[in-house]
């Protein structure tokens, strides 16, 4: 890509610090629902009058939903100055019920079929594809599997490419916590049927079969930039996850290892994830125009 003038090869660079308030107050949101393979999805659309670089996709983690990721979007809106698009996969959120049990390869339709179709409805020249968790997961899935040139690069945070013994014990952690404490009443705020979330989430993850899950045969197809960002004290992967994706991914990905941080960077440590965001698209941006 090196040396392109083609505007669609290029991610515009973040500018310079702004004020927060002044931009946070230029930006506004819409919500709606999206049809994608014979399911309608809920989505919200937070936009720059002037955005200076492609669309944010954000991918939900296992129990997300839009709403669960609270003012993130919007401050990344702020920090980026580019515009953000969030969705609620089938099963999530108040998007449609998807079906049950599901299967140890649920995530590779997500990636394959669901995400262009989101992207076809989203009908932005270029984005980035910035997924949590089993969302990264899915982005990894779906530049591996799929040749779209509006992904113009990947920021993948605590991503799975494997099964490790440490997340399959929290996992088996968070049964019990649903059951007996409060995770219940704090995910229903975010989902219109909480027990179709966990359940359909934590059943296929504890499943025998899911533990031969792997995706590591779609890294060496990745061509795009790529940010892997993870909590030193992710409490759900080590950093195997993130050398798996760094070495195998075709041009090698950059790292942003974030300290006092367990698995969601974001809520953990924002203002350091929302910093190396920053620098990871402007450097994106010198690369490609350089």
């Amino acid at each position: 890509m090196s040396g392109s003038t083609d505007a669609r090869a290029c991610i515009a660079c973040p500018g310079p610090a702004v004020d927060v308030a002044a931009a946070g107050a230029a930006i506004t949101s819409t919500d709606g629902f999206l049809p994608a393979c014979r399911r309608q999805l809920e989505y919200r659309h937070w936009r720059q009058q002037r955005p200076r670089g492609p669309t944010l996709v954000l991918l939900h983690e296992g129990l997300g939903s839009v709403s669960m990721w609270k003012d993130f979007p919007e401050q990344l809106a702020v920090q980026t100055g580019c515009d953000v698009f969030a969705y609620s996969r089938a099963g999530y959120g108040r998007s449609d019920q998807t079906d049950l049990p599901r299967s140890p390869g649920y995530m590779h339709p997500e990636g394959l079929e669901v995400l262009p179709a989101v992207l076809d409805f989203l009908n932005a020249p270029e984005v980035v594809l910035l997924g949590h968790s089993d969302g990264a997961s899915i982005a990894l899935i779906h530049s591996g599997g799929v040749h779209d040139d509006r992904v113009r690069a990947l920021i993948v945070m605590a991503p799975h490419v494997f099964i490790e013994k440490i997340c399959v014990e929290q996992i088996a952690l968070a049964r019990n916590a649903y059951a007996t404490g409060d995770l219940r009443s704090r995910l229903a705020k975010y989902h219109a049927d909480v027990e179709h979330v966990f359940w359909g989430w934590n059943d296929i993850w504890l499943h025998p079969d899911f533990l031969a899950w792997n995706i590591e045969s779609y890294l060496p197809n990745i061509r795009v930039p790529v940010l892997v960002i993870q909590g030193e004290q992710d409490e759900y992967g080590t950093l195997a996850q993130v050398h798996a994706v760094r070495d195998q991914v075709r041009g090698g990905a950059d790292t942003l290892l974030v300290s006092d941080c367990g698995h969601s960077p974001h809520r953990d440590q924002p203002a350091a994830t929302l910093a190396g965001i920053g620098r990871f698209l402007e450097k994106v941006s010198e690369k490609v125009s350089g």
